[in-house]
């Protein structure tokens, strides 16, 4: 019990103590939502993205497995009327799964035993401990989707769950993001293919990259995919995670700059 409330205070400090943080991530952000938007915060864990998409005056539907978090979700924003918490995990179909919970680092709990296993041998997760699990229900992207409306905007963060949560979206969004990690890097191209089967030959996507929590892009000038895959080859050896953009051509609103075209 200790190690869990430790862990849930140690992810409010980090997410919600930093002073700035949340403007920061609001100006960010803009490029990808307006007020009245629909955002998708798929991994919402306690809520900071909630937060900073709120400020914006954006509506969000707020997807989370663990029971920790979700109460917090609940205490912080469980009056608003323009934020849905959904309990739960989203994947490639409609079911129930186990999530690996870890009680000091909730940030890492994750659904994919593969994923947990990979990542195990990076010198950054040397202590972090999958102590116990939980089942959990598990909803695709289109059933969100069917539920609360397409949204403008849609967060991935799943712990090494994100090709999966792919794999249940059989449509293309206006813009998305995932996270990258490097101990994870064939995961990512993955996503990757995905993606750009979705995005079909009429436009497609093109992509930028966060390092982790900076919320800055990599540069103004948008990738194709091979561009992208490129750059994630070049940081893999380095060990620096963070998160992939990924905006379709045609989407109205968001400034694409001097897109490349190269895949």
């Amino acid at each position: 019990m200790v190690g869990r409330v430790w862990g849930v205070a140690r992810s409010l400090a980090m997410y919600h103590g930093i002073p700035g943080r949340h403007r920061r991530m609001a100006a960010f952000y803009r490029r990808f939502l307006g007020p009245g938007e629909l955002g998708f915060d798929l991994g919402a864990h306690v809520g900071s993205r909630v937060r900073s998409w709120r400020r914006i005056g954006a509506q969000v539907v707020a997807v989370e497995p663990q029971p920790d978090c979700l109460r917090v979700l609940r205490l912080l924003y469980g009056r608003d009327p323009l934020v849905t918490i959904v309990a739960g995990a989203v994947g490639a179909r409609a079911g129930r799964a186990t999530l690996g919970l870890s009680s000091a680092t909730p940030t890492v709990s994750s659904m994919s035993p593969a994923w947990i296993d990979s990542v195990r041998g990076d010198r950054r997760f040397a202590r972090v401990r999958w102590d116990r699990s939980v089942q959990v229900a598990v909803s695709s992207l289109d059933d969100l989707i069917a539920a609360y409306g397409e949204p403008a905007f849609c967060k991935i963060d799943v712990e090494g769950f994100e090709v999966e949560v792919l794999r249940g979206l059989g449509r293309p969004l206006r813009a998305l993001s995932f996270e990258y990690l490097p101990a994870a890097h064939e995961a990512a191209l993955t996503a990757l293919t995905l993606l750009e089967r979705l995005g079909g030959p009429a436009g497609g996507y093109v992509y930028s990259y966060s390092p982790i929590e900076t919320m800055r892009l990599v540069g103004e000038r948008w990738m194709g995919a091979g561009e992208l895959t490129g750059l994630l080859e070049r940081r893999r050896p380095l060990g620096r995670s963070g998160d992939v953009y990924a905006c379709l051509r045609t989407a109205p609103g968001i400034s694409l700059n001097e897109t490349s075209t190269g895949r």
